[in-house]
């Protein structure tokens, strides 16, 4: 079906993995259309490439005659196009359904994990697009050296970054599978640490006697896993420590995994090679990202940490740049689904210890239902409570602040897998 389909239509075309999955099909010469509820960078990205995004999701947007439709995890089944495509009789397919289909008969690398799987993967396909190899690429954020999040290649080979939410990850049968870590996330889908590590051993296992698992043996929470996987393991923590231009010892773990990958799927290639293609990578979207600066001249960064770690992590790497200054490290964060909030709530109470201020949004309920239980002034009281000032904010009043408090020595990171990037965009504008 996914092969033969001459139109499809995405529900939610702006979600990152859904955007570049659209772009796919649209080289491959398929028609393609797709809505979203709002407009975005990514929204953007797609019309500038031919592909018609509808704003505003209403059951007229689904073409009669698609041959399937393409949902996003963040559109319910009672969704309006969704309802309007049974209606029609048009199949409906999840995107790593679709996504799965579509690695049939590829080579196919992904790169999963808990943490850094989108940098990891733009580093690779930065390393075998240099080296000639001409993958194509679905990444989950839009990636500076290639200026999107999908790359078209002419090879057989197929780089995706898996996500283990909802057991994502066991559609794609990979030659090489990239674990850089596992912890307990996704608390909405995955009741406990063991749950996860379920999924990734059952992935693991899946990788053939001939494939690749580029992975850490030695962590904690890996190392009960590999014991009995068929594939070669190859432990990325062996290579050398790259030159990058992004900042933090996770980017140098990222590197290394992507480093050890490139090589597990081309031998051939150099030293001096993954080298030269780690030292110019230029990060991806909202991956502590630089934005400019305020006004008053504070720096602005934004990045889309939303599990304690690596909220943790990012403020270390922040704290460390900033280390000859003696200006204040601002940060806006907006908590991710209530569930993760409420069952990592320790963890994110503890996270923020590099901070010098913290604004915390409302919490982003994606595709959850509020039931009183957790809130951002609830987070907030917990993060003071560990000697880091915290206050819960609107949108509005952390604009407000963030505009007028930090001076020219301070330093403003915006952090969550929400809409927060968008005061981060208003306040270097």
């Amino acid at each position: 079906m996914v092969r033969q389909a001459k139109k499809i239509h995405f529900i939610g075309a702006g979600g990152i993995g859904m955007s570049a999955l659209a772009q796919y099909f649209h080289d491959q010469g398929v028609a393609v259309t797709g809505s979203d509820r709002s407009t975005s960078p990514v929204t953007e990205l797609l019309e500038k490439k031919g592909i018609p995004v509808a704003i505003g999701q209403k059951a007229e947007n689904v073409p009669s005659d698609a041959g399937f439709v393409v949902y996003s995890d963040a559109v319910p089944a009672d969704n309006s196009e969704r309802t309007r495509a049974r209606e029609l009789g048009l199949p409906e397919l999840s995107y790593f359904k679709t996504l799965g289909q579509v690695s049939l008969g590829k080579r196919t690398v992904a790169v999963a994990g808990t943490h850094g799987k989108t940098t990891t993967t733009g580093m690779l396909a930065k390393i075998l697009v240099d080296a000639g190899v001409s993958p194509t690429v679905v990444i989950g954020s839009i990636v500076k050296d290639f200026g999107s999040n999908y790359v078209r290649g002419e090879s057989d080979l197929l780089i995706v970054e898996a996500c283990e939410y909802r057991d994502h990850l066991l559609e794609l049968s990979p030659e090489i599978l990239v674990v850089n870590c596992i912890e307990w996330d996704h608390t909405d889908w995955f009741p406990s640490l063991e749950a996860v590590q379920a999924t990734f051993h059952r992935a693991m296992k899946h990788v053939s006697a001939e494939g690749v698992v580029v992975t850490n043996p030695d962590f904690t929470n890996i190392a009960p896993l590999i014991k009995d996987v068929r594939a070669k393991v190859i432990d990325y923590t062996k290579e050398p420590a790259y030159t990058l231009h992004l900042p933090g010892e996770f980017n140098l773990q990222n590197a290394r995994a992507a480093a050890a990958a490139a090589r597990a799927v081309f031998p051939q290639i150099t030293d001096e090679q993954i080298c030269a293609s780690l030292a110019a990578f230029q990060g991806t979207w909202r991956r502590f990202e630089y934005k400019g600066n305020t006004e008053r001249g504070a720096e602005v960064y934004d990045d889309y940490a939303h599990h304690p770690t690596a909220i943790t992590e990012t403020l270390r790497a922040l704290r460390a740049l900033r280390a000859s200054g003696n200006g204040k490290i601002f940060v806006a964060f907006h908590p991710h689904l209530y569930s993760r909030t409420r069952d990592l709530f320790d963890e994110f109470a503890h996270a923020f210890g590099d901070a010098s201020e913290v604004l915390i949004a409302p919490i982003y309920a994606a595709r959850e239902v509020d039931d009183g239980s957790i809130s951002s002034a609830m987070l907030a009281e917990a993060v003071a409570k560990n000697g880091t000032p915290a206050r819960a904010a609107t949108f509005d009043e952390i604009e407000r602040t963030l505009a007028t408090e930090p001076a020219s020595d301070d330093v403003v990171m915006t952090m969550g897998a929400g809409d927060i990037y968008q005061v981060a965009d208003r306040l270097v504008s």
